[in-house]
């Protein structure tokens, strides 16, 4: 990716800026999809090598690929082109905006490509989760699904269970949304609501084999959270789904059809989520081929190469965002005062994925809203600097993946007469980081591993 796509106010502003935006768009190059794909599924002739495990392919009469997720279309150009001898045909569904014309012309008309919403699921992802559906109840034993699934596939791959309605789950992914729940939590719902979710995509495609290539946007990597782990066991149950609701007391706010399954399933009357050991899940075969992990390491090179002394602290950040905003905060400040944990010029990196529960009725994302958190303790932080970043290129419900801020940002806020502390109370952190121009606004960058933060002091 072009660094310049990176490139803020201040980060322009900055000699080491530039030096920043090339550590950026480094990390976001090392999980590009198409790449992550060549270097885990390999085609020889009749021999299909997905990691350590290797298929006939002449023992199969059709082989079908089937994606979802935002980093759909870069997958699967990869995998057509490996595999595009005895392709039968396939879906992918990805957000919308996030297919490019040079990836229509690859796929059309072979792979059929529909997009949908996100985060909200629409009718275009129900529309897309029948048809992925159909393919799949029509499949048998001699038949091979390279299966492609990245971030966002829970959203973009919908097919309610009977008697769950479209409206049911818009409105519960809002509700989740609003309190704070983690992925996590809001995924053990959504195995136990929806069809193709938690081993129901792996249910629908018995006996036929499958090979899953997942692209993870999970701190972890658990893949029965990934997508909603459409081709893995669902170790939780439908009493952890209800816990999730009882323990953000969101009880009264959840549609009633959402309730009455899950008391249901509590009941005997609903079968389970395929469980570990289960016949469906005996021909599937899963496995991880990016995340934020490589994401992060190729930061830390990168910032090395650019004279920078580093430290990748954890990709495991978890937490409320503006709680997490201080800590990272925190840590420039300890840099600035005493070069500790690692000396200036210093580079810190952390991945994850942090949460916001929503107190104001502003505009921004978790990444922002991070950022936005630091600004007062950076001004205490001489040289300092964070970096805040959805690897997807969309942080929240808008066009930025993140924002810039340093020592110098509520000097400038108090400049254009803006306040940071009623900017964070009202949640709108994106008006408050536009008006510095110091929003980052790469687009959608085709990829999707989690979040990454830079605290840069020099």
């Amino acid at each position: 990716m072009n660094p310049e796509a990176f490139l803020t106010a201040t980060l322009r502003a900055l000699p080491h800026g530039a030096a920043v935006a090339r550590i950026l768009a480094a990390a976001v190059a090392a999980v590009e999809p198409g790449a992550a794909v060549r270097r885990f599924l390999h085609c020889d002739d009749d021999r299909l090598v997905a990691g350590d495990a290797v298929y006939d392919l002449s023992a199969f009469e059709r082989v079908w690929i089937v994606g979802a997720g935002k980093a759909g279309v870069p997958m699967t150009a990869a995998a057509v082109a490996l595999v595009s001898g005895r392709l039968s045909g396939g879906v992918v569904v990805v957000k919308e905006g996030h297919v490019t014309p040079e990836g229509l012309a690859v796929l059309q008309p072979r792979v059929e490509v529909l997009e949908a919403g996100h985060p909200i699921p629409d009718e275009r992802g129900v529309a897309a989760g029948e048809r992925i559906a159909a393919l799949l109840q029509h499949t048998g034993e001699r038949d091979l699904v390279l299966a492609l699934i990245s971030g966002g596939g829970s959203a973009l791959l919908t097919r309610p269970a009977p008697g769950i309605t479209l409206d049911d789950m818009q409105c519960l992914t809002k509700v989740l949304l609003a309190c704070g729940a983690s992925i996590n939590e809001i995924n053990t719902l959504r195995r136990h609501l929806d069809t193709l979710k938690g081993g129901g995509f792996a249910r629908l495609a018995a006996p036929a084999t499958v090979v899953t290539l997942i692209l993870s946007d999970v701190v972890g990597d658990p893949l029965d959270v990934i997508a909603s782990g459409p081709t893995v066991a669902d170790p939780t149950t439908f009493a952890d789904a209800l816990d999730v609701l009882e323990r953000y007391g969101v009880l009264d706010q959840t549609p009633v059809a959402i309730l009455d399954r899950l008391q249901r399933g509590m009941r005997g009357e609903i079968a389970e989520t395929p469980k570990p050991g289960d016949p469906v899940l005996a021909r599937v075969h899963n496995l991880i081929i990016g995340s934020n992990r490589l994401a992060a390491e190729a930061a830390r090179a990168a910032a090395q190469s650019e004279g920078f002394n580093t430290l990748l602290l954890t990709t495991f950040l978890q937490g409320e965002a503006r709680v997490v905003g201080r800590v990272l905060a925190a840590i420039a400040r300890e840099v600035a005062a005493s070069d500790r944990p690692v000396r200036r010029p210093a580079c810190v990196i952390a991945g994850g994925e942090t949460t916001v529960t929503l107190r104001g009725d502003g505009r921004g994302g978790r990444n922002q809203e991070l950022a936005l958190a630091a600004a007062a303790d950076l001004a205490a932080a001489p040289g300092a600097l964070l970096v805040t970043l959805a690897t997807d290129g969309g942080d929240g419900p808008t066009d930025a993946a993140g924002a810039v801020v340093s020592d110098a940002t509520l000097r400038c806020a108090v400049a254009l007469d803006l306040d940071a502390d009623t900017a964070l109370a009202r949640n709108d952190s994106y008006p408050f980081f536009a008006a510095l121009d110091d929003l980052l606004r790469p687009g959608p960058t085709q990829t999707n591993v989690n979040d990454l933060a830079l605290v840069v002091v020099v």
